[in-house]
């Protein structure tokens, strides 16, 4: 798919490149910005875009560093990939947008519906994690992991940055600011969890990074848990969640099986409830 407009913003001091699929403003049905995880870009977003792009206006951009947005002397954080996110949809005058994020984006995204509420609508996150113990310890490790250029030489990660920053001693700075973002992780209480008004969709799978527990306290204080959703059949919680049998890897790949449910979540459908006495 092409998009119908992409470019680079001046957002925050970085000149940040994003997509947009579709018209904004044309739809009553809110767009949904998409962000992708650590060392991803708006271009491995495409399985996601073009699945959600028949019924709705899809965004996507690159965060600082990634894809066609350059490194800036700035620091790199969750909350301020947030606010860049925020101040990208307030530049594209969009009043409010549904937010799901792969990975290190859906920890953006719960940045987002924490610092900048007004402009979510809901909230879908994919193998994310809210607290840096909720990722296997080998997980935290490898993100800390100093193994300099050479494991990076070739990607694509090298050269979209290569692309618009040739200069070696810079990639190299960027990836030792990532494993420092990597390593230090966020760290949202339980009671800022809580605090989100959102609705919410929890997603990871039975063998993610993340650890299955962590997953299921996430739920819980999204609104999980609910006992008269349990009982009254046909009621929707307040949050969703969806557990398949694939890796945290894997579930990236599994958008024809995951799209339709969140396009249900997104959309307010009502669970149907079948005649079975």
């Amino acid at each position: 798919m092409k998009p119908s407009r992409s470019g680079h913003l001046p957002i925050n001091g970085v000149s940040l490149y994003h997509e947009v699929y579709g018209e904004l403003g044309a739809s009553e049905t809110a767009p949904l910005l998409l962000i992708p995880g650590a060392y991803m870009a708006a271009a491995s977003m495409e399985p996601w875009v073009s699945a959600f792009a028949g019924t709705r206006t899809v965004i996507v951009f690159d965060q600082q560093g990634h894809g066609r947005t350059p490194d800036t002397s700035r620091e790199l954080s969750y909350p301020q990939f947030a606010d860049d996110a925020a101040a990208l949809l307030r530049a594209l005058s969009v009043e409010r947008a549904d937010v799901m994020g792969y990975s290190q984006g859906g920890g953006v995204a719960l940045q987002l519906a924490l610092r900048h509420p007004a402009l979510v609508k809901k909230l879908v996150t994919l193998s994310a994690a809210y607290r840096r113990d909720g990722w296997y310890p080998w997980v935290v490790e490898g993100t800390e992991d100093s193994g300099g250029t050479s494991p990076w030489a070739g990607t694509s990660v090298e050269k979209a940055f290569m692309a618009h920053t040739p200069d070696a001693t810079a990639f190299e700075a960027y990836l030792r600011k990532m494993r420092v973002f990597g390593g230090e992780e966020q760290n949202i209480s339980d009671a800022e969890m809580r605090s989100i008004s959102v609705k919410t969709m929890v997603i990871a799978g039975d063998a993610d990074d993340v650890k299955p527990e962590h997953t299921l306290a996430f739920f819980k204080m999204r609104g999980g848990d609910d006992a008269d959703a349990a009982t009254s059949w046909g009621a929707v919680p307040a949050a969703r969640l969806v557990i398949l049998p694939t890796t945290h890897v894997g579930i990236f790949w599994e958008s024809a099986v995951l799209v339709p449910m969140v396009s249900a979540f997104l959309d307010d459908v009502t669970p149907t409830t079948p005649d079975l006495f």
